[in-house]
């Protein structure tokens, strides 16, 4: 399989047709490239394992830091049909990410990434790359080895991050364990908030057990805190880590 590196060249000149309130509408490469920065990561399917759990959730964290960096928008591309990105982009909750739907694969042909998935029954799809587009011209590609299988090395957004910003700092991880009603819990979130750290949360009884609980935490009281794998603790704690950060950057 030949896979071609196309830094430096205009990409292709094709026709997406997308959906947008229940109608058609067409969008050109221009509408998509000219004047903006771009950045596009392309995968083999929407909906399958490793794109819905790591590449597009990882783009859509790092959506925010990417545009501060001069990124105007960030495009996840497959050679699937607009209703199937449209739904993945809602079941992602990746608002922040522009979905394509390169149905035919012609853009994906004219990158030279249109690739035989027969084996798994997907007809031809798009190799797995990323690449930074100026104002229509690439500008650079990483694209993943040409190995068997799916690879998934070098079109992360982290490496992307790395190439336009090597110094831009990463969102911290954070998970917060609650429950309804709980006033505490609500604290937490707020401090959270004011502090500019986005959070997941995971609800008592509707996500997970008390047995989950004190398994993951050693403890059985809501909230509990975690942020980049380090158990915080409750609101309380929180609030202490959140002081000595503060005073750190002071």
């Amino acid at each position: 399989m030949q896979l071609e590196n196309c830094e430096g060249r205009q990409v292709p000149n094709v026709t997406f047709r997308t959906r947008r309130d229940h109608e058609w509408v067409d969008v050109s490469t221009d509408e998509v490239f000219r004047g903006k920065t771009v950045v596009v990561f392309a995968l083999p399917g929407a909906f399958t394992p490793t794109c819905s759990s790591t590449h597009v959730p990882r783009y859509n964290q790092l959506a925010a830091e990417l545009k501060r960096h001069g990124v105007d928008d960030i495009v996840c591309l497959s050679v699937n049909d607009a209703f199937v990105m449209n739904e993945w982009r809602a079941e992602q909750k990746a608002w922040d990410i522009t979905f394509l739907p390169d149905g035919n694969g012609d853009f994906s042909r004219g990158m030279g990434m249109l690739v035989p998935k027969a084996d798994l029954g997907f007809g031809e799809r798009s190799w797995r790359y990323s690449m930074l587009v100026k104002d229509g011209v690439i500008e650079k590609m990483f694209i993943e080895p040409d190995q068997p299988g799916d690879p998934f090395e070098v079109s992360d957004a982290d490496t992307m991050l790395s190439f336009i910003a090597p110094h831009a700092s990463r969102p911290l991880d954070a998970t917060v364990f609650t429950r309804e009603g709980c006033p505490f819990c609500a604290r937490a979130k707020g401090m959270l908030r004011e502090a500019g750290i986005q959070y997941d949360e995971l609800v008592l009884n509707r996500d997970f057990g008390e047995v989950t609980l004190r398994a993951v935490a050693g403890a059985s009281l809501v909230p509990q805190v975690f942020i980049n794998g380090e158990h915080i603790g409750g609101s309380d704690d929180l609030e202490q880590l959140l002081a000595r950060r503060d005073q750190a950057a002071a």
